[in-house]
């Protein structure tokens, strides 16, 4: 059994907080916080969420349903993501990310289960990250299960597409397009029909085929069971749940939430905009991630 991405709503502008700094001290000082990210923690690093402030999307990713459907939409995904990969390439963590790991090296914070797919925790020093939506550093052959990196990918389709950047890069000068602005949380971004006609996809190195797709979660797309039961078994055993900067709209991240509730594991929530879980948590702080982790941490005597 694997367990599907569940379908997501609307969640209401009008949000108040529920306690206070001092409670949020209080329930991290205790240790053992299990981290549960979203996409508005690598929004400060230049990476949208796909999201608005009331939950709903701004923007339709492809599902896997679509991408696994024909080589035409495998080949629309990969030149666009060949496009926004090398802008998302360059996102570097944030103040939040090394927050995060500063804490954990200061034992408050344990395991982290993050929703995002870029890598920051870890780049940013982060241990013990269990990538519940996978990793855009790697691709795999739906068809033969053939692993490889991107940036081995990324090489390939710049060798099988010579000028497709400089084609791209032109069009969007003439219609004053800003490219870099429309890179997604994927990673992908907007390319007009008449460059993906013209691009090449890639193919597995083992078999030929051009099932190749990034190792990440799309919509619509199941999260491994057993990846879930660990997850779980992380919450079973964690003092507290810190939710930084989710909207906890699909039920991948919302299901932990709502299991620490039902167990009586206190529940963290730190989000500008509303979540599926506000009703769930002991203290819910409506704020910017970057600041108030900065004054979490110095509440626990960062640099004491």
């Amino acid at each position: 059994m694997r367990v599907k991405l569940a379908t997501t709503r609307a969640l209401p502008l009008v949000t108040q907080d529920l306690g206070t700094m001092d409670d949020l001290v209080d329930l991290v000082s205790g240790g053992g916080v299990l981290v549960l990210s979203g996409a508005g923690m690598s929004t400060d690093s230049g990476i949208p969420d796909y999201r608005g402030p009331d939950g709903t999307r701004r923007v339709e990713p492809m599902t896997v349903g679509e991408f696994a459907g024909s080589s035409e939409a495998r080949r629309r995904y990969w030149a666009r993501s060949y496009i926004g990969w090398q802008r998302f390439n360059e996102a570097r963590p944030n103040a939040a990310h090394e927050h995060v790991t500063r804490l954990q090296q200061e034992g408050y914070v344990g395991p982290i289960i993050t929703q995002n797919v870029d890598g920051l925790h870890q780049e940013a020093g982060s241990r013990d990250v269990v990538e519940l939506h996978g990793s855009l550093e790697r691709a795999v052959c739906l068809t033969c299960g053939e692993f490889t990196s991107r940036e081995s990918l990324h090489e390939r389709m710049a060798e099988a597409n010579p000028g497709f950047m400089e084609r791209f890069a032109a069009q969007a000068e003439a219609v004053g397009s800003q490219w870099g602005e429309q890179v997604r949380p994927d990673g992908d971004i907007v390319v007009a029909d008449s460059l993906v006609e013209s691009f090449y996809a890639p193919l597995c190195l083992v078999c030929g085929r051009d099932t190749v797709k990034p190792d990440v979660v799309f919509f619509g797309e199941s999260v491994p069971k057993a990846l879930v039961d660990e997850c779980f078994g992380l919450v079973d055993a964690a003092g507290a749940v810190l939710v930084l900067g989710s909207s906890l709209s699909v039920m991948s991240g919302y299901r932990f939430v709502r299991h620490a509730a039902r167990i009586g594991v206190p529940v963290a929530i730190v989000t500008r905009s509303a979540t599926r879980g506000d009703a769930d948590a002991t203290v819910r702080l409506h704020a910017p991630l970057g600041s108030t982790l900065a004054e979490l941490g110095a509440a626990l005597g960062h640099g004491a």
